[in-house]
């Protein structure tokens, strides 16, 4: 690799690439150009993609250097732990959990947190700490806390803020909790996705406050939430786009093995059979798991897949007392299907998916969210007084 190709796939490249998506804004740059990438990524990583959620294979910096320098100045998401540190190896592990998000995310967050000089930031989730590097230089490090979860992670990352001469208050401890001493706070931003916005976030911010997070429920899709605090104590705001984070860890989801659901019996055990309509294919677009989460938040879902592009979904609610599938194939237009149990869970995704195109075939931009102390959190459409109906199991 020349010197010239090493300029256009370093910082230069890569913030002209921002700069086009409309991510990098004008007063985002001096932060970018003083806190490089580079110097908050550490030695190994795993390059993911622009979109989706799947990882290729590690590139080290010791023994492929063009090729590190190449992926870190990609707008891709770069894995940098596997299964909390369990897995230390070249290999990947069975869950990331913890990253280098993509540029063009870190970038359009901080865009919608819409800082000004002097406000404070609570930061959840340190990971590598470029995004907390990035609020230190512009607002100041004495305005910025970040708070992680695993001690070496932190640990790392206070070591790539003394190498770069910022001292953010960094913070290991449960990041539900927020950190009141640091408060309160005119923003806070989540680098992790949420299931459930924790009211310490609120209650730890001045009204007037920006709350930007990643949300979505257990049954998969999210989209970054922008909140604002209100004197009554509420937060409510739209989702204003769609994102793939890794879960808080406070707030991971475990669900039962398929194998309970079946009672020691090969599927499709006692179900009933029937045709479906609805292609599987049809709700599994990330706004389209998002809706069916939202409508019927105990739902969980699995994969079996097949040859030549088929594949099995598979419905469960998280009581263990009810599943379904469908079978999806290529050409077709009639889907077979199997449900068990008290609840008929494909009945149940079929009467979403109608709600959905009644509703006009709604994307994140239209969802919204409030979080009150007293009813938690409530998810609308258009408006805050249209909440979306809601299963409760």
């Amino acid at each position: 690799m020349s010197e010239r190709d090493i300029e256009e796939a370093g910082p230069r490249g890569l913030a002209s690439l921002l700069v086009e998506k409309g991510a990098l804004s004008s007063d985002w740059l001096p932060a970018f150009t003083a806190v490089p990438r580079d110097a908050f990524v550490p030695d190994r990583v795993w390059p993911g993609q622009a979109s989706g959620t799947r990882q290729g294979e590690c590139v080290d910096r010791n023994t492929d250097p063009f090729g590190w320098w190449e992926k870190v100045y990609s707008d891709v998401p770069l894995t940098t732990q596997w299964d909390d540190g369990a897995q230390s190896g070249p290999d990947k592990g069975r869950s990331p959990t913890s990253s280098s998000s993509m540029p063009k995310m870190v970038f359009s967050m901080l865009r919608e947190l819409g800082v000004k000089p002097g406000d404070r930031v609570l930061e959840i989730g340190t990971g590598t700490g470029w995004n907390a590097a990035l609020l230190s230089h512009r607002l100041g490090s004495e305005n910025v806390v970040t708070i992680e979860v695993d001690p070496a992670v932190a640990d790392e990352a206070r070591r790539r803020f003394t190498a770069s001469g910022l001292t953010p208050l960094s913070v290991v401890g449960d990041g539900t909790k927020g950190y009141a001493e640091g408060g309160p706070y005119d923003r806070v931003i989540a680098t992790c996705s949420i299931a459930a916005l924790p009211y310490a976030w609120v209650g730890q911010s001045r009204p007037g406050a920006i709350i930007v997070a990643p949300w979505g429920p257990p049954y998969g899709g999210q989209g970054i939430a922008r909140l604002t605090v209100g004197s009554d104590g509420s937060a409510q705001g739209p989702f204003v786009m769609s994102s793939a984070f890794m879960r808080l860890r406070n707030q991971r989801e475990s669900f039962p093995p398929t194998r309970d659901y079946l009672g020691g019996k090969e599927w499709p055990a006692c179900g009933d059979s029937g045709v479906s309509s609805l292609s599987p294919d049809d709700m599994g677009d990330w706004h389209h798991m998002f809706t069916l989460g939202v409508r019927i938040p105990d739902l969980f879902c699995r994969v079996d897949q097949g040859k030549s592009g088929a594949y099995r979904l598979w419905l469960f609610d998280m009581a263990g007392s009810s599943w379904a599938t469908a079978d999806f194939e290529k050409g077709r237009t009639a889907y077979d299907t199997v449900q068990s149990g008290p609840r008929r869970l494909w009945d149940e995704a079929e009467a979403v998916m109608r709600w959905w195109k009644e509703q006009g075939e709604p994307g994140f931009e239209r969802y919204g969210l409030t979080v009150t102390r007293r009813w938690g959190q409530q998810v609308w459409l258009d408006d805050p007084a249209n909440l979306v109906p809601v299963r409760v199991p």
